[in-house]
This record gives structure tokens, C-alpha cells and sequence, in this order.
């Protein structure tokens, strides 16, 4: 591997808007304490395909894939209901879906998986099912409950780009740098 980037994702950004009418939904179901360690609202994004580790080259290479993915049109994603991974009754990974907007964005990380293919990272394993993740639990812990009683989000916004994000770890939680901005349509 020649110079490192760093740690890099390929995500969608939330708006403002519907970063703070997450929080009050989040309040109005757990109160002041979500479930496990939560995930800073200014870090919450939809992640599309995680890149890893990632050489100068390789960055290049995905840059140049995931532009010829941004041709896509714009669309509307609703948030629906809470769930988690693996499942309700024990819960690692809690998240907020996605109803309206979920083909359009499974269409989206499909593309972003073929760019990172042909970039040289290994093929994703697991199946693309698109969240919002709000905390990690761990132990892992039953939510059931918690999860079912939950009325949907319902709060919908306008993609009209996707991020390559860098990840900073370290010192506190992750933050999520901006490197490149793709426009849809």
C-alpha cells in the first residue's frame, strides 16, 4: 500500500432539519438515555459502503467510480421506525430505517459498491439494508419493547448528493470529515 488516506466510508448527510427533529423523536421514545453508546448527532449519517483503510490510489480510483454513480437522480427518503441489529431481542445496533427513498438508495449503494470493486476493495458481505444508526450496545441487550412502542420518525428530506467521508478516530467519538461532495442529477 503506498501513502494512506485514511479511514474512508461513502455515506448520504441528514440535514439540520431532520438532525434536530431526530433528537426530540429520540427524546420523546427514551428520554434523556438512548440505549447504549450513542452516536453524536453531528456524526449521524446513512451509510452506503464502508471503505476502510485506504491508500492515495485507491482513493483516487474510488473518486473517480463514485462519479460516475452521481449521475443518479435526486430523490425523497422518509425515516420510519426503529429497529436493530442483529434483531430486537438482542439488540447491538440500534437504527432508525428508511421507508420512502429505500430503492433509490439500495440503487445508490450498488453503485457505490461496483466503484469500490472496481477501486480494489474486497467485495461487501453483508446485504445493504439502509439505516440511520443512532447507538451501539454492547452487551447486547434486549430492546423489544422499547422498539415496538416507538412511533415511525416519519421526517423526510431531499437527497440530492452523497459524501466520501473520512473517519477520525480517537480522543473521543469518531468524526466524520467531508473529502468529496457528489451531486445527484
Amino acid at each position: 500500500m503506498g501513502e494512506k488516506v485514511g479511514r474512508l466510508f461513502v455515506g448520504v448527510a441528514i440535514s439540520d432539519e431532520v438532525r434536530e427533529g431526530l433528537g426530540e423523536y429520540l427524546r420523546s421514545v427514551f428520554g434523556e438515555r438512548v440505549p447504549g453508546r450513542a452516536v453524536a448527532p453531528a456524526s449521524w449519517h446513512l451509510t452506503l459502503r464502508f471503505l476502510g483503510d485506504t491508500d492515495a490510489e485507491r482513493h483516487r480510483r474510488i473518486s473517480d467510480g463514485l462519479r460516475a454513480v452521481s449521475g443518479a437522480p435526486a430523490f425523497d427518503l422518509s425515516f420510519g421506525g426503529l429497529g436493530a441489529f442483529p434483531r430486537a431481542a438482542r439488540a447491538s445496533v440500534l437504527w432508525v430505517g428508511v421507508e420512502e427513498g429505500a430503492r433509490e438508495m439500495r440503487a445508490l449503494a450498488a453503485g457505490a459498491e461496483e466503484a469500490a470493486r472496481r477501486a480494489g476493495f474486497a467485495p461487501e458481505e453483508k446485504p445493504f439494508s439502509p439505516h440511520l444508526t443512532i447507538s451501539r450496545v454492547n452487551p447486547p441487550r434486549d430492546l423489544r419493547t422499547e422498539i415496538a412502542a416507538a412511533p415511525p420518525f416519519g421526517t423526510r428530506m431531499r437527497v440530492v448528493s452523497f459524501v466520501l467521508f473520512r473517519s477520525h478516530l480517537g480522543g473521543g467519538p469518531a468524526r466524520y470529515e467531508r473529502m468529496e461532495v457528489f451531486p445527484l442529477g
